[in-house]
């Protein structure tokens, strides 16, 4: 278990982190949101150490994580897959992992296999590509045998059959009671990942909540309703009191509705119906409507475009 209190973290003037308090739980993945410069990975350095709080505190198993004897058998992270000595092989540098914590050297070879390294386990780091040096330090991660793993946008550089795997591995991991953080920017993915959401903007907490009551919470739901029988089918809906809004395409949009009692009433009034569904946003949709007032970086669909090459119209003396 992880638990953060009061969490914050300035430099100088600016407050990157800003009164964090939530627990991330064993047995569930949570996912953790939010825009480019919320404060998701200062917020993960501190959970390490690696970083210290101005204000506030991490618990890890309710220690502060320099006190864990043998840090990775209690948590694996991966952060920054580059974080590898370029000249050491892969099965060199995880040895030497295993060997600043006690772990036994088998475990090395363990979870090359697991991560699919076990071919180019002599193989330099440095010949890595992206993918492969995202496979490594999620064996760094899982060297330890953690009950708690957390991961900073794990699928990066993945392939999609890595990106499965991945997805599968954090679900297992959780199943088997083990305590799964992960900060991605791959909304479907986390969409199929994630059971519970923290989410953040500008160092503030914005939601703590499972990932259908986020979705509900912070998006438009409504039932779309099509029928050759248009007309009538909006003189039904309005006898029974009930708000239709019109679309352009012939459909029909009932505001927060359920599909059944709208299915009953067409049924009772001989309607024929050729769809009744619901419809809800998605987490990318959820996500940004949340927020919208906390993205720091905005880019401009009516802005310039940026050359490609110099060519025709372009002086490089302009």
């Amino acid at each position: 278990m992880i638990e953060l209190a009061g969490l914050t973290k300035r430099y100088g003037d600016r407050t990157a982190v800003d009164d964090l308090t939530f627990t991330v739980r064993p047995g569930i993945v949570t996912g953790f949101l939010g825009p480019n410069g919320a404060g998701k990975s200062t917020t993960m350095r501190m959970i390490l150490g690696l970083d210290h709080p101005t204000a506030g505190r991490v618990r890890i198993d309710g220690k502060r994580y320099e006190q864990l004897r043998d840090p990775l058998t209690y948590l694996g992270a991966l952060l920054d897959a580059k974080a590898v000595h370029g000249g050491r092989s892969a099965f060199n540098h995880l040895l030497c992992l295993a060997q600043s914590n006690g772990i036994p050297r088998a475990r090395v070879g363990e979870v090359l296999d697991t991560v699919g390294l076990t071919a180019v386990a002599r193989k330099k780091a440095k010949g890595f590509s992206l993918g492969m040096g995202q496979r490594l330090g999620i064996a760094g991660a899982l060297l330890g045998d953690p009950r708690i793993l957390m991961f900073d946008e794990p699928v990066n550089g993945l392939d999609p059959e890595g990106i499965h795997w991945i997805r599968t591995l954090m679900k297992s991991l959780a199943a088997q009671g083990r305590t799964v953080f992960v900060s991605s920017h791959l909304m479907s993915e986390m969409a199929l990942t994630a059971d519970h959401l923290v989410v953040i903007g500008q160092g503030r907490l914005l939601a703590d909540t499972s990932m259908a009551e986020f979705i509900r919470t912070n998006s438009r739901s409504y039932v779309r309703v099509r029928s050759p029988q248009r007309e009538r089918l909006l003189d039904v809906l309005h006898g029974a009191g009930i708000t239709v809004v019109e679309t352009g395409t012939g459909a029909l949009e009932v505001e927060g509705g359920k599909a059944e009692p709208i299915g009953e009433l067409a049924a009772q009034n001989g309607v024929v119906l050729h769809e009744l569904s619901i419809q809800q946003a998605s987490l990318e949709e959820a996500f940004m409507q949340l927020t919208a007032e906390s993205v720091e970086y905005h880019a401009h669909a009516d802005s310039p475009p940026v050359p490609q090459a110099w060519g025709a119209g372009w002086d490089k003396g302009a």
